[in-house]
């Protein structure tokens, strides 16, 4: 079973994490694996990318002719993929060794059509002590209680996430008018893919837990500020999918009612039986987050034409 991984980058700042991605994917211990390389027209960045890259084997290489984004991005990777599967890691990611090895197993002993696995975070700052686990998620990391280990689930984050790349191709890809392009970040580009899949093949994605990368989280993503706004956009993105996609199922939805009806009293009982500045801190957290959610989801209501909005 031939394997195509796609990594993308648009920047020289991220280089060199860049360079970590693709050289933990070099180093897998699954054979054979193919490498698609996407720059998102970054003549500068591609010129180096061609120079380290250019002569390995099994290594493809692109430059978009503007910046499109990662949607964009990664979808042309997958059509420049030769591999029967496509896997995609993020540029700030790292894999375990055997990280393709274990997405493959799960192919290889079910009919699955998609799989993803874990992702741990690898701080480069000193964790904040307000961040809460529950709250993972908005740094592209699986949180606890994300799902089992071999459940289907609507899908897995994009720093580790995979397709049958011809099924994948059919329902479109990710659609270009989500995800990360220039300052733009209409989140929750993987869940689309998701739900067409869903929709065509009435089958969902498969989390395995031993496939293994790390997401690098520098430290703005440890900033209160970035990550009350980051909950606020993914509130309002919420409210696009679900106009664009009412009868899909509502797993964050899901999740944010359990965080507050289950996982919040955990937490007041842990306090009282032992208190600390840092719990405190994280059960703020987790009202002010889940508070800048809904207030996300608030505005988009309340936004004229946000659909068209967001695609435009």
């Amino acid at each position: 079973m031939k394997i195509s991984v796609v990594i993308c980058t648009y920047s020289m700042d991220r280089y060199e994490v860049f360079c970590d991605a693709v050289d933990s994917v070099l180093e897998q211990t699954y054979e054979p694996v193919e490498i698609v390389l996407v720059v998102d027209g970054n003549e500068t960045v591609y010129e180096r990318v061609r120079e380290e890259y250019g002569d390995v084997e099994n290594v493809v290489h692109h430059n978009n002719d503007e910046n499109r984004g990662i949607s964009y991005s990664r979808t042309k990777g997958a059509e420049l993929a030769a591999g029967e599967i496509v896997a995609f890691i993020d540029d700030d990611a790292a894999a375990e060794p055997d990280w393709v090895e274990q997405l493959v197993e799960v192919y290889a002993e079910s009919d699955a059509i998609a799989v993803g696995g874990d992702v741990k975070p690898d701080w480069q700052i000193t964790k904040p002590d307000f961040f809460p686990a529950e709250f993972y998620w908005l740094v592209g990391v699986v949180e606890p209680g994300f799902a089992e280990d071999g459940e289907e689930v609507r899908n897995t984050y994009g720093s580790n996430i995979s397709y049958r790349r011809e099924e994948f191709l059919e329902v479109g890809g990710y659609d270009p008018n989500t995800g990360r392009k220039g300052d733009r970040h209409l989140q929750a580009h993987e869940a689309p893919v998701g739900i067409r899949l869903l929709e065509e093949y009435g089958r969902g994605m498969v989390f395995t837990e031993d496939a293994v990368v790390h997401h690098k989280l520098f430290d703005y993503r440890g900033e209160f500020d970035w990550l009350v706004s980051r909950s606020f956009w993914q509130g309002y993105s919420k409210r696009v999918m679900d106009l664009l996609y009412p009868d899909a199922p509502d797993d964050k939805s899901e999740y944010l009612e359990q965080l507050l009806t289950e996982r919040v009293p955990g937490r007041l009982k842990g306090l009282v039986r032992s208190p600390s500045a840092a719990a405190v801190k994280q059960l703020l957290a987790i009202f002010v987050f889940t508070g800048a959610v809904g207030l996300g989801y608030l505005y988009a209501i309340l936004t004229p034409n946000v659909v068209e909005k967001a695609n435009s």
